[in-house]
Parts: structure tokens; sequence; C-alpha cells
């Protein structure tokens, strides 16, 4: 199957802070890609790839797991990492998670976060059938294209893999346990009208980092993925201060940058 060209990943060489871009569950980069393009032309270097097993169809998520995921942002990352002074990591539903694992395990390397509508938790009673469901059904119908404004497309799957789905709910307990760890400043946006993540995940968030820093921004007029919906550039153009601002205020590592 072709890959729409919204949904390939995006990399730009920009300036000495790096940007590192996740999208969400069954989504793709065309997610985030406005995004990126908007932080691509402030002149910040910026990292948007495409998770495993996504941007193609459900079934070949459903052969992939959280670790794939993590690998993958996290390669970037480190690629990041190399070549910037600073990098801050922003992400989008699952992107958010995965997000907050980076800065969990490679504190050093993050320099602030910016979550929308962040995945860590759920309180739909339905996933406590998940483990014995996802060995008898493959999928359920997808929750895609969440957003209020028309004419919008994330290009995500319209199933939704349950082994997939079984093993990021295992991620969501591994960041929920290591919340304390996370000391980076954090801007995180949240929709008050969002049909794909309830609010259980957001109080978790902000009561469970350790960040002196951690501010939430609510978004009126937009759903889950507001990154393509009305409040687009509420985000885009907070998110590009705050990298700013977090990355001239971060120590340069070894006096050397």
């Amino acid at each position: 199957m072709q890959q729409p060209l919204a949904a390939a990943p995006f990399q730009h060489d920009g300036g000495p802070i790096g940007i590192l871009l996740c999208h969400g569950f069954t989504g793709s980069p065309a997610s985030l890609r406005p995004w990126a393009e908007h932080l691509a032309a402030t002149g910040y270097t910026v990292e948007l790839p495409t998770l495993p097993g996504h941007a193609t169809n459900w079934r070949e998520m459903n052969l992939t797991r959280w670790p794939d995921w993590f690998a993958k942002v996290e390669n970037a990352l480190l690629r990041l990492n190399e070549r910037c002074d600073a990098v801050v990591v922003a992400g989008l539903s699952m992107g958010g998670c995965l997000a907050l694992r980076l800065a969990q395990v490679h504190p050093a390397a993050v320099a602030g976060l910016v979550l929308v509508n962040p995945a860590i938790a759920s309180a739909d009673r339905r996933l406590v059938a998940l483990p014995l469901l996802r060995h008898v059904v493959p999928s359920l119908a997808g929750l895609a294209n969440d957003i209020a404004k028309p004419g919008q497309n994330e290009h995500a799957y319209d199933r939704t893999p349950l082994r997939a789905l079984h093993s990021l709910t295992q991620m969501w307990k591994l960041v929920r346990r290591d919340m304390p760890m996370i000391t980076q400043p954090l801007l995180m946006f949240r929709s008050t009208t969002d049909h794909v993540v309830d609010g259980s995940g957001a109080p978790l968030i902000l009561s469970g980092v350790s960040s002196t820093d951690a501010v939430e921004v609510l978004l009126h007029r937009s759903y889950h993925v507001a990154t393509l919906d009305y409040d687009a550039e509420t985000i885009f153009t907070r998110s590009a201060e705050f990298a700013e601002r977090v990355a001239t205020a971060r120590p340069l590592q070894g006096g050397t940058r």
C-alpha cells in the first residue's frame, strides 16, 4: 500500500535546538505534520518518525509492541542529542506517553516535554477484558479523526489492533510507576472535549511528576487530534516559545556546546 505523503516521516536540519515529535496509537506523522513544518520554519531541528506498524495497515501493527515504538523514538532522540545543544520531546496521545518514557529513561537527553492529550490511563471498563479478548478478536472499530475542524485527516487506521493495544496498556503501567522520575519542564495541552482519551490521565501526570515547571493549557475548541484542529496554532506557537525558553535555561553539558 502506498503511503500518503502527509503520513511520511518528516526531518529538518535547523538550528541548535532539536524537537522530536511522536505521533499516536494507530496514527501517523500526518497528525503532527503541520506542527513539524511550523517548528522547522521557526528554525528548529525537527524529527518526526513513523512508528513501527503504523501508516501501513492495522494487521501489521498487531505484530508490533510498545518496545518497538519506543526504540524508534529513542533512536531519534539519541541522534538529535548528538547534534543539538538541547532537545525537547513532544507527543500526541500515545506519543505523549512515549515522550514521558523517554524523559524517564534518558533524563539528561530531554530538556523539556510538550504533551497533547497524552494517553497514560483509561477509565474504560472494557479494557478489563483486553488480556483475554486480544486472543479471540484481532481488532475492534477504530477511533480515527476525532477532530472538530472539518476537512482534516490524520491518516489513522479504521480498526484498533487489540494485541498492540494490550501492549500499550503495559507501557502505561511503567510510565505511571516511574512518573516521579520526571523533573523536566512540562507543557501539557488538553482538550476539554476528547472522544478518544478520557480525563483520567492528566491529573496523574500533573500530580506525579517531580517537575517544578509544569503547566496545563486547556483547549476548548478542539477534540483529540488537537494538532489538526481549531487550537493548532496555539499549540504550535506556545510549544515553540516553550522550547526556546527551556533550551536557553538548560546548562550546556560539559561546557563544550
